[in-house]
């Protein structure tokens, strides 16, 4: 009978490793804000996540939120109000508020119930067979996730084992790259047609790729380093059972 733990503090499934760990509860608040979604990204809140960044998606593009942005940094502020869409953007705003709430405040949950699984110190699992996949606790490179998010955001994450979120992540930036046409602009400037490329930009779907992936950049990051201490207290914990009670001395 498998034997029940009240506050496990990592699971492994065929989706990845699903794990409690601390946070600046300011920094999740504030990716929040980048991008509706992030912040619950970063708790490993996936679902609730998946569909804030969709409700952002649709949401902005109705209301023509981020053309209203770029009307408004050029000094076009007439042409803002026109194009924004009241009976959307007060929705829009109503979610994005609470988005960047509600991470905040599962951040302070989190980072307590975290602190007490550390205290029960139940076993951690290092290895999952299944059918499908095989996910393993392991040594990661913080800084190669990363680096594979930077050049096509969902990469870091298939790295760190996170085969859903990457395929999502991956999907949306094709998507974004087609309809911000930012591949056809980039190829112009490469070849000198720098006048060329700027009326190619769909404003709307290039707001959208920033905070896409700096977000991507980021929780690749912190993925890796949180794998790396589980990878850590696991065999910290194997080492300390099978060990400490040894009558084998290293050092006399």
């Amino acid at each position: 009978m498998k034997k029940y733990h009240r506050r496990p503090l990592a699971i492994l499934s065929k989706f990845g490793v699903t794990n409690l760990h601390r946070q600046n509860p300011y920094i999740v608040a504030w990716w929040a804000a980048a991008f509706p979604g992030f912040g619950h990204y970063l708790l490993n809140q996936y679902f609730r996540a998946t569909l804030l960044t969709l409700t952002e998606v649709i949401t902005n593009t109705l209301a023509h939120v981020n053309e209203a942005i770029v009307y408004t940094f050029c000094g076009d502020f007439e042409r803002a109000k026109v194009v924004l869409q009241p009976r959307w953007a007060l929705g829009y705003i109503i979610i994005y508020f609470y988005s960047i709430w509600d991470s905040y405040r599962s951040t302070l949950a989190q980072n307590k119930m975290c602190h007490l699984a550390e205290l029960e110190n139940e076993r951690l699992d290092c290895m999952l067979f299944t059918s499908s996949e095989i996910q393993y606790l392991e040594q990661k490179k913080p800084a190669t996730a990363a680096i594979y998010s930077f050049f096509f955001p969902g990469l870091g994450q298939l790295y760190n084992h996170r085969f859903g979120l990457a395929f999502y992540a991956m999907l949306w930036w094709w998507i974004y790259l087609t309809l911000s046409r930012a591949h056809e602009s980039l190829t112009m400037i490469i070849t000198g047609n720098i006048e060329m490329s700027i009326p190619l930009l769909h404003p709307h779907w290039l707001l959208f790729m920033p905070s896409v992936l700096g977000g991507s950049v980021y929780h690749a990051f912190i993925t890796s380093k949180e794998h790396n201490r589980l990878f850590r207290l696991e065999q910290r914990r194997f080492l300390k059972e099978r060990y400490q009670d040894s009558d084998v001395r290293i050092f006399d």
